[in-house]
Order: structure tokens, then C-alpha cells, then sequence
């Protein structure tokens, strides 16, 4: 088995090593990590300058290779130039936090995921529900058992798996739950600084709103000390709103033009 590891949190971190330790003993691990933290860059691609890899050391990675671009520039620099051989899997992981709901869009580590059902590799995005004194051997553990099953079973086509794991010893965690993407979203807010210049200044920040968990979503496994795994697709296509169109009966005119 070869695996293909990345992360957002940049090459250093405990989670990325902790996949590391999980799946060197058993398969041929590989590492392309962002140098430091891409964490809220999306689907970024470096385009506009130069794309960059050096060798880099991890414990028992068969070879690891730290880059300036983004999760999902690590992927493509992996599938296409450094990884001798197309992987089995691509991981993305595991995270110091939480990715739920509409955090999607702007999660680095589920890019990492996407970049490789781009690829058509089967991919996983892992994070712990925790931004502080996260504890990652649980995670790895059912990473590790969650790969043996796409093994086995393999995914449908263009799908990858975004799994949020409860930041609990692994006695406390009650089970797992194949969920959906939940709708809450975050309130996004606004602070404006002024610097010792007198020139203005912004942090963009925000909070979860105080929508409920409703139940079969992710955020309300987490909720109930489950791990959350949702199945994630490549086709965003809105079915129900293709419909709504269609019933509008749109046409075009070359006349009126």
C-alpha cells in the first residue's frame, strides 16, 4: 500500500506525524506538507509564482518533501512529480480542529482530500474537534481502519470522506455516524484597527451561529461524542434548484442583442 499524506498545519505538525506513525508500519508512507500553517485557503493553486519542494525529514516516512504552496498544490506536486508511484489513498491531516459544515469551503485540510478525488485517488480529511491540547491517537487509529475499508470496498467515483473525530480518549468516544453536511453556518464579523500610523486596519473573524444540531449532521455527532464521517462530492450541482430552473423556461434571442 502507498499512502499520500498532507495537512494545513504545515509540516511540523503532531497531527500530520501522528498519520505517519500510524501507516509507516504497514505501507509505503509519503509526505508533501505546506511549509507553514495554510489553514482557511480553500481550493488555492499557486499559479502566479514559482511552486517549490525540498526534501524534508519525518520519522518513519518513507520520503517527505516540505513545499511553499498550499494543501492542495502538496497533492499535485505528489500525484504528478514526487511520489514514485500513483498512491493508494491520499490523507489530509490530521487537523488541530474541527471542519464542519459550511467550514468547508474554506478548509485547507478537506482541499488536501479534494486535490486527490481530483486525481481520482480515494481521499480522506481528518481533523480533531479540538484548536486546543488536541489528542490525535484516536484519529490515527480509525484513519487506519477507515482506509482498510475503502480497500476493501472502495469509494463511488469522485467522492471523498470528511471525518471529524471528538477530542476524547478513545474509551469515551460513543461510535461512529455517517452523516450529512450540516447548514450552520458562521457569523462572519468585522474588527477595524488602526495602526500606530493612523492607517486602518481589518481581522476578519467570526462565530458559529446558535443554529441547532440537527440530528444525522455532523456537527451533531460531534455533539454526541460520535465520529462524524461525511461522504463529499465533486459534483456541486444543486439538483432541486436545477429543476426550479428549468421550470423557468429561459430562452435566448439573438435578436434582442
Amino acid at each position: 500500500m502507498r499512502v499520500l499524506i498532507t495537512n494545513d498545519d504545515g509540516i511540523a505538525s503532531p497531527g500530520l506525524q501522528a498519520l505517519v506513525n500510524e501507516f509507516a508500519p504497514v505501507a509505503q508512507t509519503f509526505v508533501v506538507a505546506p511549509e507553514g500553517e495554510r489553514s482557511a485557503t480553500g481550493h488555492a493553486i499557486t499559479l502566479h509564482k514559482p511552486l517549490r519542494a525540498r526534501a524534508a525529514a519525518i520519522a518513519g516516512a518513507t520520503a517527505a518533501w516540505v513545499s511553499n504552496g498550499t494543501p492542495a498544490d502538496c497533492v499535485a506536486l505528489g500525484m504528478l512529480e514526487l511520489v514514485p508511484e500513483r498512491p493508494d489513498v491520499v490523507l489530509s491531516g490530521i487537523n488541530a480542529g474541527p471542519n464542519l459544515a459550511r467550514d468547508l469551503t474554506y478548509s485547507g485540510t478537506v482541499s488536501g482530500a479534494m486535490e486527490g478525488a481530483i486525481f481520482g485517488v480515494p481521499s480522506i480529511a481528518v481533523s480533531v474537534a479540538a484548536f486546543t491540547d488536541p489528542t490525535f491517537p484516536a484519529a490515527a487509529h480509525f484513519t487506519g481502519e477507515l482506509v482498510r475499508a475503502i480497500l476493501l470496498h472502495g469509494l463511488p467515483t469522485d467522492t471523498l470522506l470528511n471525518v471529524n473525530v471528538p477530542n476524547l480518549p478513545a474509551h469515551r468516544i460513543a461510535g461512529i455516524a455517517i452523516t450529512r453536511q450540516s447548514a450552520r453556518r458562521y457569523i462572519s464579523r468585522l474588527e477595524k484597527r488602526v495602526d500606530p500610523r493612523g492607517q486602518a486596519y481589518y481581522w476578519l473573524t467570526g462565530d458559529p451561529s446558535t443554529q441547532e444540531d440537527v440530528e444525522g449532521t455532523d456537527t451533531w455527532a460531534l455533539a454526541s461524542n460520535q465520529i462524524s464521517v461525511t461522504p463529499i462530492t465533486l459534483d456541486m450541482t444543486d439538483d432541486r434548484a436545477f429543476a426550479v430552473l428549468r421550470s423557468w423556461n429561459l430562452a435566448w434571442s439573438p435578436e434582442r442583442h
